[in-house]
């Protein structure tokens, strides 16, 4: 699923009042992390993700691979916190068209 620049502006202002659901351990994304970001996603649409890692390029690939694996979008990325988005099926938030 694509977003326009006003979706997600409207996604980035609706997280900012959300914590962190899911956090990476030491372990990194495993099978386990991936199914609870998978479960968090059909329950709350949008969530926050914690990536405990400094480096860019790892964290970047992190992202790709947890947008890849849920079938989620990626909202924004602030420091070590990422915002995703996937509709789910009761179109728990509304999100503007255009």
């Amino acid at each position: 699923m694509s977003l326009n620049k006003k979706q997600i502006q409207h996604l980035k202002g609706l997280a900012h009042s959300l914590k962190p659901v899911v956090l990476l351990g030491n372990n990194g994304l495993t099978e386990a992390v991936v199914a609870e970001i998978d479960f968090a996603l059909n329950h709350h649409e949008l969530i926050k993700v914690k990536i405990p890692t400094d480096d860019r390029e790892t964290k970047g690939l992190i992202v790709d691979a947890i947008c890849r694996e849920t079938e989620s979008t990626k909202v924004q990325v602030i420091g070590k916190t990422l915002v995703i988005y996937r509709q789910s099926p009761e179109q728990k938030i509304r999100i503007p068209k255009l």
